[in-house]
């Protein structure tokens, strides 16, 4: 299927993965991004915009303000300058196709029935079975003319221009959903008059309703509010660019990769939010420190590593405040050591599907014990998860996401419609990847040894092994082969691109056939040197060298393998040795072979090749800043294995 301007498949089967680690820049949040893009559409002036996410919801919202007059530019990757309307849309009569977006929904409904437009609103099934009857009728108390096209008090609508006059006041119920509220926040400064609204009954998801009031403010619109009751504006208030707004990163997706901390040892760390965070859902990180995993808040960043001991706690808890990163929890509660219960989270039945009804069938699939009740969740893991089961997602992208967590845990699961992810976060998949295969970068000077360590380390991880090197070879090689010349750059790059090459316990296969002895030929050595100075050849081998990282991990050897080719492997050696040392083993190397050989010579050539690969133009020889330094001078074989397998366990489980 197709998503999110990319392609899925139907289904995805994720492989276990005992160990989760790295680090990630988390797209913009949601809630934030279709706020900050109607806030900016209303507001006098023009706005800049960055780190807007890139998902079918945004879109969605981007595809409305555009229809409805407002001028948008797309200035660079998640970066938008909007083109303010000062409070009135110039289009005043529309239809509007909004999908599966509750936020756009719900937020526009209440920003047109404020308007002197006519316009029609409508989404898939599913959006049409979501009520929003609450927000009409509070809107109805405004003087707005809203007409259901379908079900009473559920979309498609039909919105006529308001009828002015008098006092903003109205009243919302606050069990439903707190986006009812948000709505009509953003919606009333429009009017132009004193506004109130009463909150009736206990107001669940009160941060994202903060989000709301914090973003209304960078807009210059302030709110008073008594408790979370009553709020109040001054008339007169009006919408003013900020000029510049950048989008946090999405705490509710942070939420996924701190859990797989937790749940396969970390450390994960997630970029882009913080503990100034101004989203609600930061609040998923002492749940996790009450279920026992460790946790770093930073300025822009945080960090997830498993319990230091033992399984997980289980929690009982209630979940208002942060219904949609609850959903993470129930995946945790799999992991824990007994019975965990969510509670107050009747909101689930209102999303994207009826949340409640969906976790408790997908969690049986996997033998656990579950009470589902009208708001609240009890989970009972079983002894032993169920494997490969094959889960439904119900066109949720949080379905998707939580349950795509079981991987990390040692549980192979297969995903049904995985593109549902496209809604909030379509690189979802290829990030949880990344923490889902970590890699190890080895690099260091000709014969210090590196190569040997590498496929060593890989061995005793159970890691997959990547000799960079020898790609470089193999594209001379297969271009000898295939009679393509050494400077035909386009013909190279192709074959580099399809490279069909692979390592198996310190052999090197070419198409399946052995080339580990003619690789190191002299018409491949020289052939070597050519092919890794042409762009092309390096681009096309760049993403052949990436695809190599898979689950469970990746042992990296080479240039560039730290700085280009995976700058974000979880541990970078650079390997080195005395050019003594180096040239006496190189030495020995040949001697076992039955091969002549000098060792002064061998000093010499390699004080030459050494002060040629630190000078290249094109990737030079040198220790990423980030990279530990490993002199094995004095060191074994053996002994250098062991100190790269303890700093790699140091970083699993730190004391």
């Amino acid at each position: 299927m197709s998503a999110g301007g990319r392609r899925f498949p139907e289904r995805i089967a994720l492989p276990l993965s005992p160990w989760a680690c790295g680090r990630l820049r988390l797209p913009g949040s949601k809630s934030i991004s279709n706020r900050a893009l109607l806030l900016a559409a209303l507001a006098q002036g023009e706005s800049e915009l960055s780190g807007l996410l890139a998902s079918d919801d945004t879109r969605v919202m981007l595809e409305a303000l555009r229809r409805l007059g407002v001028r948008i530019e797309e200035r660079g990757e998640a970066r938008f300058r909007v083109h303010g309307c000062a409070g009135s849309f110039p289009v005043k009569e529309a239809e509007l196709f909004l999908g599966n977006a509750g936020t756009a929904f719900r937020s526009l409904t209440a920003a047109l029935a404020m308007g002197d437009g006519h316009y029609r609103l409508s989404g898939v099934a599913r959006m049409h079975e979501r009520p929003i009857g609450d927000l009409v009728e509070a809107l109805s108390a405004l003087g707005a003319d809203i007409r259901y096209l379908g079900g009473q008090g559920y979309p498609p609508l039909e919105i006529f221009p308001l009828a002015t006059g008098g006092r903003c006041q109205t009243w919302v119920r606050g069990n439903v959903s707190s986006q009812f509220l948000s709505a009509l926040l953003m919606a009333l400064p429009l009017a132009g008059r004193a506004a109130e609204i009463e909150v009736v009954g206990e107001l669940i998801s009160k941060p994202y309703v903060e989000i709301t009031l914090n973003l209304l403010a960078r807009f210059g619109v302030n709110w008073r509010r008594d408790a979370w009751q009553r709020f109040v504006l001054d008339g007169g208030s009006a919408y003013l660019s900020p000029g510049v707004f950048a989008v946090e990163a999405d705490a509710s997706s942070a939420s996924y990769f701190l859990a797989a901390g937790a749940i396969a040892g970390g450390p994960v760390s997630v970029h882009g939010v913080g503990r100034d965070s101004i989203q609600g859902d930061l609040a998923f990180t002492q749940t996790l420190a009450a279920m026992g995993a460790r946790i770093e808040l930073g300025e822009d960043s945080i960090t997830a590593r498993g319990p230091r001991a033992g399984k997980l706690r289980a929690i009982d808890a209630d979940f208002n405040h942060i219904p949609d990163a609850a959903m993470t929890v129930a995946i945790l509660a799999l992991f824990a050591d007994g019975a965990s219960t969510l509670r107050n989270i009747g909101s689930w039945r209102v999303k994207e599907t009826d949340r409640i009804a969906a976790m408790a069938t997908e969690l049986r699939k996997l033998g656990a014990v579950v009470e589902a009740g009208a708001d609240f969740l009890s989970i009972f893991p079983p002894a032993q998860l169920v494997a490969n089961a094959s889960i439904d997602t119900y066109d949720d992208h949080r379905m998707a996401m939580c349950f795509s967590l079981l991987a990390l845990g040692g549980v192979p699961v297969q995903i049904n419609d995985p593109g549902c992810v496209a809604k909030t976060y379509p690189d979802y998949f290829d990030d949880l990847a990344r923490i889902a295969a970590p890699v190890l970068a080895i690099d260091g000077p000709s014969a210090s040894g590196k190569g040997t360590v590498a496929a060593r380390v890989a061995a005793a991880l159970g890691f997959h092994y990547l000799d960079s090197g020898s790609l470089y070879r193999l594209t001379a090689l297969a271009a000898l082969d295939a009679g393509v010349a050494l400077d035909d750059e386009a013909a190279l790059a192709a074959l580099a691109s399809r490279l069909p090459a692979e390592f198996q316990g310190g052999r090197v296969l070419l198409a399946g056939r052995e080339a580990t002895d003619r690789i190191r030929e002299e018409a491949c050595s020289i052939g070597a040197s050519k092919v890794a100075a042409l762009p092309a050849v390096r681009a096309a081998l760049l993403e052949r060298q990436r695809a190599y990282r898979q689950s469970p991990g990746l042992v990296a050897e080479g240039r560039d393998m730290g700085s280009v080719v995976f700058p974000d492997a979880v541990l970078k050696v650079f390997l080195t040795a005395s050019a003594k040392a180096r040239a006496a083993r190189r030495h020995k190397q040949l001697i076992e072979k039955g091969m002549s050989a000098n060792i002064s010579t061998l000093l010499q050539d390699l004080e030459e090749r050494d002060a040629r690969d630190a000078a290249r133009s094109v990737a030079p020889l040198q220790q990423c800043p980030d990279a530990r330094l490993l002199d094995t001078t004095a060191l074994s074989v053996e002994q250098a294995v062991g100190t790269v397998l303890e700093w790699q366990q140091a970083l699993r489980r730190p004391d």
